[in-house]
């Protein structure tokens, strides 16, 4: 379901595995980055007229409440399906990305996931 060897899954996973403790895994044929929880997925899809349109080089992340509706006005954004209920979103991405807003996204969706000693490891290094 994916190509390993993906210019855009690589930024990607140089992105999220620069993380504290992040690893990789295949999930439902899908890179997902995570430590203890899944902070992000690599491609989704969506539903429409009870058929999945896939969303191959896009990333799935969870974010704040309060972010969520702006990044959803975003015509790249999307409400990916299963993961789009309990708040996720998907961003399209393509090779002239702003790559700095997409680390910044895994970075969110990572303290929302990752637990107390990761996310302070994660600001002890900006500082």
């Amino acid at each position: 379901m994916f190509d390993d060897e993906d210019p855009i899954l690589a930024r990607v996973r140089e992105l999220a595995l620069a993380l504290p403790d992040a690893a990789e895994k295949i999930s439902h044929g899908h890179p997902a980055f995570y430590t203890t929880k899944v902070f992000a997925y690599y491609g989704g899809s969506i539903k429409v007229d009870g058929v999945y349109r896939q969303h191959e080089h896009s990333v799935i992340v969870l974010v704040d409440p309060a972010e969520r509706e702006a990044l959803l006005e975003d015509g790249r954004s999307y409400v990916p399906a299963y993961l789009g209920p309990s708040g996720w979103i998907g961003v399209d991405l393509a090779e002239d990305t702003d790559w700095d807003e997409i680390g910044e996204l895994l970075d969110a969706s990572y303290r929302r996931t990752a637990g107390v000693r990761r996310v302070a490891a994660l600001d002890a290094r900006a500082s």
